[in-house]
């Protein structure tokens, strides 16, 4: 595809690029809750730390720290006191890193496959780590044996919380909804309204429902109350002509409530469910966008711009390829919702 060539623009929304960026794609992005630091996890093995300075409209990013696994990083979280990070991956072990007190990174969770996905729950004071065996792992990283393992259907890929909220999506399309009061049984288990791969899901902030992204250019809002079933729809999005992409990211921003998706078209967008729109159609960048994330206050997006292996191993070069994290401010209006169309009378 000529579009993935590599003279191609990769910032075309002419957002701020973060120095010194991975040596291999990026996995996740998080962001600190209390502080502009931000985190990413990558192929490379590494988990790594810049400080974003944000004067004005301008930022600046400064490497801070990095620590290693033994193989590839694919997800990341943060406890909630902005103290330590939480990473996992390919070596089937999470580690907590005590960043800002400099202390040495230690495995606190095991699983018998990689670790696609984690959550660090601070109502209760545990991290909740999800793996391709098939278990969900509940930990109290002062412990070495999980608190909780809950047998999973299939695959897990990917985990949001908002407490009591947890929900979880594994292969076989399966939607796993947990009510944390009661974390040992399982609340619901939906089958996913899309057709095709989960690769994300996105708990609504009010925890009324969640968001599911899949391999095929579309998003479905799911709410858990059966009263509300008739609110429930899906919407197709990163796609152009025939081509359809995979929806990789889903992040609600923290004061607005509208959300963004991010998707292997290059391009992200931000949407408000409540009116059904698409509040901002970004610039499409010429690699794919695997990972995206909103600072504590929604002032920053950050998304990494770099090969997803959707288009296999026969179209990715190592020694040409290019991996970017970049930074955008989101203007009121991206991300502000806005008023239903029908409150005017017309749908």
């Amino acid at each position: 595809m000529s579009s993935f060539g590599a003279a191609a623009n990769t910032n075309p929304n002419k957002s701020y690029e973060v120095n010194q960026p991975p040596g291999d794609s990026i996995s996740s992005l998080c962001f600190s809750p209390k502080a502009n630091f931000l985190i990413a996890t990558s192929w490379d093995n590494q988990v790594r730390c810049w400080e974003i300075q944000k004067n004005g409209n301008v930022l600046n990013s400064t490497p801070k720290a990095s620590i290693s696994h033994d193989q590839p990083v694919l997800c990341s979280a943060w406890k909630d006191d902005g103290t330590t990070v939480f990473s996992g991956g390919c070596d089937k072990q999470v580690k907590m890193w005590p960043l800002t007190s400099g202390g040495q990174a230690m495995t606190v969770a095991m699983h018998d496959a990689p670790i696609k996905d984690l959550a660090w729950i601070p109502e209760m004071n545990l991290l909740a780590t999800g793996s391709w065996d098939k278990t969900l792992k509940y930990w109290d990283t002062r412990q070495s044996n999980p608190v909780h393992t809950q047998q999973l259907p299939d695959r897990c890929y990917s985990i949001s919380v908002k407490h009591p909220l947890m929900v979880v999506g594994t292969a076989d399309r399966n939607l796993i909804v947990f009510n944390l009061q009661n974390p040992q049984a399982e609340y619901k288990r939906i089958v996913s309204p899309l057709k095709y791969q989960t690769r994300c899901v996105a708990a609504f902030p009010d925890q009324q429902g969640f968001l599911v992204g899949s391999i095929e250019g579309r998003v479905g809002v799911h709410h858990l109350d059966d009263a509300q079933q008739s609110k429930n729809f899906t919407f197709k999005c990163h796609r152009e002509n025939n081509e359809i992409y995979s929806v990789n990211s889903l992040n609600f921003h923290p004061v607005h409530h509208t959300f963004a998706t991010a998707g292997s078209d290059g391009a992200f967008n931000f949407w408000d469910k409540d009116s059904k729109q698409r509040l901002k159609a970004m610039q499409r960048c010429s690699q794919p966008i695997p990972c995206g994330t909103f600072n504590n206050d929604g002032s920053i997006y950050a998304y990494a711009v770099c090969y997803d292996w959707s288009k296999g191993a026969e179209n990715h070069n190592p020694s040409t390829a290019k991996n970017y994290i970049y930074l955008h401010l989101p203007q009121e209006s991206e991300v502000k919702g806005k008023p239903r169309a029908g409150a005017t009378g017309r749908k």
